[in-house]
């Protein structure tokens, strides 16, 4: 019990302070459920966003469900859900009563020229950091390569690239092993028993 209301404190304190919401959030949790709690390494965290990124839903949401049951299971899942949903409903309405009566105001519009860029800042940040456990060899470089082509050049839909990274990824592995190369999985022994669900 101690630890599932350790987990909603956490996300109820994290979700006032994660502005842009969803990737922006990446950063601020590795630091808090990785490095400060030491819940989950980082592999675990980039698999549970890339998850909570390929559903229907609020990413930072889904992200919360995911990581909150990866820790303390159903219980820790409707912790982390309540805790990341509660601040951030009365803060949108707070901040929509407020837009409706100050949205023409010039320190208004001057403070979104500032948020805008840093939201974005954030997000590459988060990026820079997960490509440790997300970019481990060739085939994985490549395989991001890919994707980025096909979200900036020919703006194919999020939820396809996820898709096609995953068809891709089995094929690629099941080929490897076929084979006998080593992969990335091999050196991963936690990795694979998530994917295979004995944790779970």
């Amino acid at each position: 019990m101690k630890l599932v209301f350790s987990i909603f404190l956490t996300f109820f304190k994290l979700s006032p302070i994660t502005f842009g919401g969803g990737y922006a959030m990446i950063p601020v949790i590795q630091r808090e459920i990785v490095e400060g709690k030491r819940w989950l390494d980082e592999e675990e965290v980039t698999d549970l966003f890339a998850l909570a990124g390929a559903i229907p839903g609020a990413i930072a949401i889904n992200a919360a469900t995911f990581i909150g049951h990866r820790i303390a299971g159903i219980s820790g899942a409707i912790a982390a859900t309540i805790g990341v949903i509660i601040p951030t409903f009365f803060i949108v309405v707070a901040l929509s009563l407020f837009y409706v009566f100050f949205s023409g105001h010039p320190k208004v519009e001057a403070a979104f020229e500032g948020i805008r860029p840093a939201v974005v800042a954030l997000i590459v940040f988060a990026a820079w950091k997960m490509r440790k456990s997300a970019v481990v060899d060739k085939t994985t470089f490549a395989a991001a390569a890919v994707a980025f082509s096909l979200l900036l050049f020919l703006h194919m839909h999020p939820i396809l690239v996820i898709i096609i990274g995953g068809i891709s990824g089995v094929l690629l592995i099941g080929l490897k092993d076929r084979l006998g190369m080593k992969t990335a999985i091999d050196d991963h022994e936690k990795q694979l028993d998530y994917f295979m669900g004995a944790d779970i």
